[in-house]
């Protein structure tokens, strides 16, 4: 095996790189053109206007630059490779020795860079940006400090049920908190029997827990009913604000933490969490998927340079990668259907479309 990388590898990664970042700049932007479009409708609505919308978009840029980057990936790479066709340098370069796998193995090295970035944008800005958005967004509407709104919240942790009429996570400076308004809490004994119900005003979680305001709790015994009004108290719980407000928002903006805690929350609880499921192995498969795509439309890029069919061969190349995403969708729904584990459908398409790919090169090298 060559040692890795030459100046050859070099030379093919700063060219794949360039026409990548150049594809990726251009979708971003007619990207985040409609996105700033779409926003004109909600300007006036209070404090709305165009420098919110304007900032709000910026924000998202990140989550934006995270969702585009497979198919700015593939038709980047094609690209590059087209260009280094056009101009007989990949002949050149198959005529001193160098195989069909060795010029891939270099579009993979700079592919996975750029991958690389793109897992941490999307594990820590992007959801960081998503956040900046919808407060940019929620504050200038409402004139106040809420940053997102929730009705009809439910949740369960073991034998407690709630009910919040509304729900908001709200911001001052620094301090970041979920407040639920108009909350019951109905607790089940171990025969499944109704032994309390607290209907509190307000629920707040703070760094220090959870604290409960003009509570009214209602117990139920054998022979008797009793009553009692508790101005605050601390409720001790391990329902995690982040599971709770996870379960009424996007999962798909969420990092993967959050994700992982909403999941072992859900089953702990015996919950659906399929949403989340299917959303945290996507981001584990996401390099992959990336890395798949553009080895499978590679071949795609070498031939005959001289039976002038390039630009048919990159067409070609370019619809047969973005199936993939058809593939893996399809997939997707089939393991929601039958739930089927998610790591699965996810390493199905990958199989197939590898294996086509391996296929390809060894006809073309034929």
């Amino acid at each position: 095996m060559m040692p890795f990388p030459k100046i050859h590898d070099l030379y093919i990664g700063r060219v794949v790189i360039v026409t990548v970042l150049a594809t990726w700049g251009i979708v971003l932007g007619l990207d985040l053109i409609q996105a700033t479009i779409g926003e004109l409708g909600d300007i006036g609505t209070g404090r709305y206007d165009f420098m919110h919308a304007l900032v709000s978009i910026l924000y998202t840029a990140p989550r934006r630059a995270y969702t585009l980057f497979p198919t700015a990936a593939v038709v980047g790479a094609l690209m590059g490779l087209g260009q280094l066709a056009a101009s007989s340098e990949l002949t050149a370069l198959r005529a001193v020795g160098l195989s069909r796998r060795r010029l891939s193995g270099a579009v993979a090295l700079a592919l996975a860079l750029l991958t690389l970035l793109m897992v941490v944008n999307g594990e820590t800005l992007a959801p960081w940006g998503q956040r900046q958005a919808d407060n940019v967004k929620s504050e200038a509407k409402s004139n106040n400090a809420i940053s997102a709104q929730y009705q009809g919240v439910w949740a369960r942790e073991g034998d407690m049920f709630l009910n919040a009429h509304t729900g908001q996570q709200r911001t001052s400076g620094a301090d970041h908190w979920l407040e639920l308004r108009d909350v019951s809490l109905y607790q089940f004994d171990e025969r499944g029997r109704l032994a309390s119900i607290a209907q509190a005003a307000v629920a707040e979680h703070r760094q220090s827990g959870w604290l409960l305001r003009d509570v009214v709790r209602t117990r139920f015994d054998d022979a008797s009913v009793r009553q009692e009004h508790i101005p605050e108290e601390r409720w001790k719980t391990q329902l995690d604000d982040a599971a709770l407000a996870a379960s009424v928002t996007r999962p798909r903006y969420l990092p993967s933490k959050e994700l992982k805690n909403s999941i072992d929350y859900f089953k702990r609880n015996g919950l659906d969490s399929l949403d989340f499921e299917e959303i945290y192995w996507s981001r584990w498969f996401y390099a992959l998927n990336v890395l798949a795509l553009c080895l499978a439309a590679v071949p795609f890029a070498f031939g005959s340079l001289r039976s002038g069919g390039l630009g048919k061969r990159l067409f070609i190349g370019i619809v047969f990668a973005l199936g993939f995403w058809m593939l893996q969708t399809l997939f997707g729904n089939l393991a929601r259907a039958y739930h089927i584990d998610f790591r699965i459908a996810y390493l199905l398409p990958l199989v197939v479309m590898m294996g086509t790919s391996m296929l390809l090169f060894r006809r073309r090298s034929g």
